[in-house]
């Protein structure tokens, strides 16, 4: 099957009037054509544009996705009659592509996308997309980039959008390429299908324009080919345009660096090619240095990253990697108390043991710490369940051990690279060990993240650079990490977690209450952002503790965060002619997702309408927090909504602050919508 066939083509067409309802309708259009859900790859689709615009300098956008929703890789094309803002800074786009790439799609699938990604920045290629007079000449120009035909040997190096970049930047006499100087770059962007190569080639060009040999690794969907190290070895600087950061930057290591989002390479190319230029002849400009860049916020050219936004982006990335072992620990500690009871957490009672545990010899039992482990311990015999039951507690129980250091371990990840790890994991161990909690997991990530990476500022011989990253750095970082937790930090810091599980301890009547409002808020608030991730590391972070207090909060959480995709589910249910087609589709699938705790169901309506959608969401998660702590509802798992009920406490008050949550903030977004000037919904 082609990517693109007639009947995904859309010419002088009116799809909407934001960038949301073009992606809704052309994912429809794919849906018609048979090759993916529209609900779901709109809602994948809008998550992408979400991290970045998709709107590019020439009057085009690339809204992009990989999704599990798609069945065929496709490109739905739309020339729109009335140009819609994707937040390109020269003005709204006319030329739409929608780049459905399947989740688990091969490799030859994305070839051809980067194909077209890279043709998309010939103005050439663009303009024959303006003048095209029939859908079938549309789909004789993509299938023309993605799909050349052969070409002779001595045209080889003719279009850049048929070659590697290294092709590309290769293509003058080699005895030309030889008397220039060599720059190297990487490129990549969240789903490594569009801006990574559109970035890559814009380098090229510029680079090919001001006479210098630019040769880019791209770090993308389709694979890594890296950069030869004696090209690395030979080039004069770096740059770096990613989103996600650079895979093993320390074969950078001593050059100078140009540091920014993947979309300034394709905004600015000759910009970023002119200051890595000039950073190659200043003796002081910043350098990459064992991992990664070591630019600071006031580095030449402002390209880089100021310091408060590089520490909220390590803490989210600490956050991120500590969710698996939040999810596998806390899920399988669930399952072990579905099994073997609730208590299975507890210290046993060695004189008065359970008639499953009376074959149990004295040592056994004084040895157990747990009932969990002694049924461990005691095997098979205690009931296949218990037995099943006791060994998934343990094993979750393992996972939780991670939390902290995994925390700390991928702040310090986050900012220094490799050798931020094991420092950052130390830390975040010592941190348990000494009682300070995930609030030392969070002080010890960044002190092990800022020593890491200020260590990598040292001018060191060539001979040593080496062993900085493997060895040296992590030594030195982990011992000033630990030092200063054990001589400064640690007390200070165990004293400030045990008053503040303490003082959730010991809350009643309307404090309790008013803590369950602000976790609503902080749920709804950006659904999935930072502040949504910060109340959900506190009541994980607590849930270690197993307390009633902590399960409390974790459901308060929870039950908050299902809100925002079941209220815009029920809403676009009721009221079908305020929301458009898309919104009316994303309602369906969000009743799914907001039954499974992924609050992210709702960023679709949130994106396209934020000052109605996100306050509304914010007084149901505030209703149902209030409510479920009100309640006394507890929660023993982390994550699954209404799917690990047998995890929950007083499960009808569960429901009931959920369905409440649910109802007022329904009915306050089709309130803010029906009164407050709601633009033109076109669902007639």
């Amino acid at each position: 099957m082609q990517l693109i066939t007639n009947e995904l083509v859309a010419l002088d067409a009116d799809l909407g009037s934001t960038k949301d309802e073009v992606i809704a309708s052309l994912a429809r259009i794919v849906e018609a054509a048979g090759r993916a859900d529209a609900a779901g790859l709109t809602a994948d689709a809008l998550d992408r544009e979400g991290k970045a615009a998709t709107g590019l300098p020439g009057g085009f956008a690339i809204p992009h996705c990989r999704s599990a929703a798609v069945s065929q890789a496709s490109l739905a094309f739309a020339r729109l009659s009335n140009p819609v803002d994707f937040g390109a800074k020269d003005g709204p786009a006319d030329l739409v592509f929608l780049i459905a790439a399947a989740a688990d799609g091969d490799a030859d699938h994305l070839k051809l996308l980067t194909k077209l990604a890279r043709a998309l920045v010939k103005k050439d290629f663009l303009a024959s997309l303006r003048s095209a007079g029939s859908r079938e000449e549309v789909v004789a120009l993509v299938d023309a980039v993605v799909n050349p035909p052969a070409k002779p040997a001595a045209d080889a190096s003719a279009p850049a959008a048929t070659a590697t970049v290294a092709t590309a930047a290769a293509a003058p006499a080699a005895s030309e390429s030889a008397t220039r100087p060599v720059l190297v770059a990487v490129t990549a962007c969240p789903t490594g299908i569009a801006h990574t190569y559109m970035a890559a080639d814009s380098l090229v060009a510029a680079g090919e324009e001001l006479g210098y040999d630019v040769q880019v690794e791209t770090q993308g969907s389709g694979g890594v080919t890296p950069l030869p190290a004696d090209t690395i070895r030979n080039a004069v600087a770096a740059i770096f345009a990613t989103d996600v950061g650079v895979k093993e930057p320390e074969r950078f290591a001593g050059l100078p660096v140009i540091e920014s989002g993947v979309k300034r390479a394709i905004n600015e190319p000759k910009k970023m090619v002119e200051e890595a230029v000039a950073a190659s002849t200043n003796p002081n400009a910043h350098r990459v240095s064992g991992t990664a860049s070591t630019a600071s916020p006031d580095a030449a050219g402002g390209s880089q990253l100021g310091w408060g936004k590089r520490i909220q982006q390590a803490l989210m990335t600490g956050v991120s990697y500590m969710l698996p072992f939040v999810a596998a620990g806390g899920l399988l500690i669930a399952l072990g108390f579905l099994f073997a009871g609730y208590d299975v957490a507890l210290a046993p009672d060695c004189a008065n043991l359970p008639a499953w545990a009376g074959g149990a010899d004295a040592a056994t039992c004084a040895a157990a710490g747990s009932y969990g482990q002694l049924a461990y311990a005691m095997g098979p015999g205690v009931g296949l369940l218990t037995w099943l039951g006791s060994i998934m507690f343990l094993i979750g129980g393992a996972a939780f051990g991670f939390l902290v250091p995994a925390l700390s371990g991928y702040i310090a990840y986050s900012l220094a690279g490799r050798p931020g790890i094991a420092p950052g994991f130390v830390g975040g161990a010592i941190s348990v060990a000494l009682g300070a909690g995930f609030l030392g997991g969070l002080v010890t990530g960044i002190v092990a993240g800022l020593l890491a990476l200020w260590l990598t500022t040292f001018s060191v011989p060539r001979w040593l650079a080496g062993l900085m990253p493997v060895a040296i750095i992590p030594l030195v970082v982990t011992f000033l990490t630990g030092a200063l937790m054990y001589m400064l930090l640690g007390k200070p810091l165990a004293a400030l977690t045990t008053a503040l599980y303490d003082g959730l301890g010991g809350m009643t009547g309307g404090s309790v209450v008013l803590l369950g409002v602000v976790l609503g808020l902080m749920m709804c608030f950006d659904l999935g952002g930072p502040v949504n991730k910060a109340a959900y590391l506190f009541a994980t972070a607590g849930l270690s503790a197993q307390t009633e207090a902590s399960f409390m909060v974790m459901a308060a959480v929870m039950a908050a965060g299902m809100v925002p995709p079941l209220a815009m589910a029920l809403a676009t249910t009721l009221r079908k002619k305020l929301f458009s087609k898309g919104e009316v589709e994303n309602g369906r699938t969000a009743w799914l997702l907001g039954a499974a705790f992924f609050s992210e169901g709702a960023i679709p309506f949130a994106a396209a309408d934020p000052l109605r959608v996100i306050p509304s969401m914010m007084l149901g998660g505030a209703v149902t927090g209030a409510l479920s702590m009100a309640l006394g509802v507890g929660s023993r798992a982390p994550h699954g909504g209404i799917f690990v009920a047998f995890a929950i406490q007083n499960l009808l008050g569960f429901i009931i602050a959920i369905v409440a949550g649910m109802i007022v903030g329904a009915v306050a977004v089709i309130a803010a919508k029906q009164f407050f000037g709601n633009k033109a919904a076109v669902n007639a």
